[in-house]
């Protein structure tokens, strides 16, 4: 009983320490457009989207890479998941991950997200109406994930995040990492903490940037000189999450689950997340949730969150989810609807 006492003392004061050190980063308003790769706040999973991102302390399987890599090891099973997002802009975001069991060592996951732009002309000076040619950039985050249940009533979990992202012939690359604990109180009640995108800055560079001009004080006719700019490089938009959930069973196949997240970023404002889940004979769920701004609620572009899932488990031992989510969009004439597939192994 001491030992375990000791051992629970010591993950909270680890949980502790985290979280005073991300809070000293403080969210900045001021610096808004100073960082990049904004393609790392594009959430994914139509469940948690559609609960606003406030699972963060319950999240499980692989959906939980992207929001709290320590629910990977609180599923103790193999999943694999696909899902697509019609975005802002004609935009749209394709995600995969697939995660692996391993009995006493603990989970293994792989994700890979990426954006589709679709094709866009290539306008030059002598043709601003477009040269008749067309270009996609390119922009993708793939992961390594590992998680493991250190007790009985904490999980924790780190991921391991390639950024690229490329235009034609120039290109910037980062490195970031997440990590992330799960804290079970009660059965019912549950504590998440998370720190997104510790990493590298990035720069951009590539042949596309490479100008040519006339070497200053020779004739005209006198051979060019090639240059490339010095570019500026950027940060990535990390922050810290705070997340607690209650789950309230109204009786042996019905529950509701309340959640709320708080996120403190490096260079936004602050934002808080709410949301719910109702789920019947533990089967379908419906879901919603809500996020804002903690100082300018009017800065958000996003508002409610819609959504339902379906869970079926076949007699092969598979276990199939179907979730859909809507989001609203206030700034853009089309709002997000997002598709989910999950199989469990």
């Amino acid at each position: 009983m001491r030992e375990r006492s000791f051992a629970m003392v010591r993950h909270g004061v680890w949980i502790l320490l985290v979280v005073l050190t991300s809070v000293s980063w403080g969210g900045d308003a001021a610096r808004k457009g100073t960082t990049g790769a904004d393609q790392l706040l594009i959430p994914v999973g139509a469940r948690s989207i559609a609960t606003g991102g406030a699972f963060l302390a319950t999240a499980q399987g692989v959906e939980a890479i992207y929001y709290n890599p320590a629910g990977l090891a609180a599923s103790y099973k193999s999943e694999a998941m696909f899902s697509y997002m019609s975005y802002i802009a004609d935009i749209n975001v394709a995600y995969f991950a697939t995660a692996v069991y391993v009995e006493e060592l603990g989970t293994f996951a792989l994700s890979y997200k990426t954006l589709d732009f679709g094709d866009i002309p290539i306008t030059t000076f002598e043709n601003p109406d477009g040269t008749g040619s067309t270009y996609s950039p390119g922009f993708f985050t793939l992961g390594l994930s590992y998680a493991r249940a250190i007790t009985d009533r904490v999980t924790a979990g780190t991921t391991v995040k390639l950024v690229q992202e490329s235009i034609m012939s120039t290109s910037a690359t980062g490195v970031a990492v997440d990590f992330g604990v799960q804290y079970k109180f009660q059965r019912n009640l549950a504590l998440g903490v998370t720190i997104k995108n510790v990493g590298s800055n990035m720069k951009y560079t590539g042949a596309d940037l490479l100008t040519r001009t006339n070497v200053p004080g020779t004739a005209s006719n006198s051979p060019t000189g090639v240059y490339s700019p010095d570019t500026e490089a950027f940060q990535i938009p990390s922050y810290f999450e705070l997340s607690a959930s209650y789950t309230a069973e109204l009786d042996n196949m019905n529950s509701l689950m309340l959640g709320t997240t708080f996120r403190n970023n490096n260079a936004l404002e602050d934002q808080v997340m709410l949301g719910l889940e109702y789920q019947l004979f533990k089967t379908l769920s419906l879901r919603g949730g809500y996020e804002r701004a903690t100082e300018n609620a009017e800065s958000a572009i996003y508002g409610f969150n819609f959504g339902a899932g379906v869970e079926y488990a076949m007699e092969s031992g598979l276990q199939m989810s179907v979730d859909y989510a809507f989001r609203t969009v206030k700034e853009f004439p089309s709002d997000n609807h997002i598709f989910t597939l999950k199989i469990g192994f």
